[in-house]
């Protein structure tokens, strides 16, 4: 794993897109209630926001941008270099064949599809404009 390869400010970027598409999608006006009822959660239950949660949502996306902008640069590399279109490409084909699938996997048991369909639409803009911005800005 060759972390100097990563363009930073564009690993940045994306953090802080991820942290804002988050907080709309996730909005009190937006999805946060059909989502919330969804998982089986009640009006009485809302979260806390607790530091650790806001550390450990910030690493994990960090974690998904860093291998997300290697992956670019080396599949970018074989192809003759990133472009904002093979990003997004990137980052759909990781949706589609990684994040959804795994996600659906844990929410058709506990019968949480309306659930999935809202997390899962939130991963999908995040990883296309994630390898959007690290296939353009490199």
């Amino acid at each position: 794993m060759d972390f100097t390869s990563i363009y930073w400010p564009a690993a940045l970027a994306c953090l802080i897109f991820s942290m804002i598409s988050g907080s709309l999608w996730f909005g009190p006006k937006t999805f946060f209630p059909i989502w919330w009822k969804a998982i089986g959660r009640k009006e009485a239950d809302l979260p806390s926001g607790k530091p650790m949660t806001w550390a450990l949502l910030i690493g994990a996306c960090a974690v998904q941008v860093i291998f997300m902008a290697m992956l670019v640069k080396t599949l970018g590399a074989m192809n003759g270099g990133a472009t904002l279109a093979s990003g997004a490409m990137l980052g759909l084909a990781l949706w589609l064949g990684l994040i959804a699938p795994s996600s659906l996997v844990n929410k058709l048991f506990p019968d949480q599809l309306k659930a999935w369909m809202i997390e899962s639409g939130n991963h999908l803009v995040n990883f296309v404009v994630f390898g959007a911005i690290l296939g353009a800005w490199h």
